[in-house]
């Protein structure tokens, strides 16, 4: 039962005191429970954001769900889940409240510009801790290029796909290279 209380404290916090969804929340949550807590493997860690991202639903409660299934079951999944939402449910609640009055507010505009900073900087330190972990074999090397190539050409053309052709793709790509790699220790 202390673990479960642990996690809904552990991710009500993370929750209450994260903006940008959960991309930002990536680094936060390695810090907490891979470097904290120790209750993750770095591994596992990376495993988890991999499964919460190509999983419906958004990353930040896929990943509550996942961590505290792995930590506390079916109570740790629910608890964390609940604590991750509550504060964006409470805040979005009370802004719904005071909605027209909300956004006229310039200290609010200048808030939400400086909040997209700190998310920019959270994503890109989350995205940098994970290619630290990446092996630095040539085919890993020119997968991270062909990724990193095509999301600056799509961005810089503006087109615009639908996440569903992109999850189908990167799963495509790895059935094929589980296929080559398969095929090549079959020799």
């Amino acid at each position: 039962m202390k673990k479960i209380s642990t996690l809904f404290g552990t991710f009500l916090k993370i929750g209450a005191f994260t903006f940008g969804g959960g991309y930002a929340m990536v680094a936060l949550l390695e810090h907490e429970f891979v470097e904290e807590k120790q209750w993750m493997s770095r591994e596992e860690f990376l495993d988890m954001v991999a499964i919460a991202e190509s999983t419906p639903g958004p990353v930040a409660v896929n990943s509550a769900t996942y961590i505290g299934y792995k930590i506390g079951g079916t109570a740790g999944a629910a608890a964390s889940t609940a604590a991750v939402s509550l504060p964006s449910f409470v805040v979005i609640y009370i802004i719904s409240l005071f909605f027209d009055r909300f956004l006229s507010l310039t200290v609010v505009a200048n808030a939400f510009k400086g909040i997209q900073v700190c998310v920019v900087y959270l994503i890109l330190s989350a995205g940098l801790k994970m290619l630290k972990q990446l092996k630095k074999d040539p085919f890993d090397l020119c997968i991270l290029a062909a990724v990193v190539a095509a999301m600056v050409g799509c961005s810089l053309a503006a087109v615009s796909f639908s996440s569903i052709y992109y999850i189908l793709l990167s799963g495509a790509a790895g059935v094929l290279v589980w296929l080559v790699k398969k095929a090549g220790a079959g020799k």
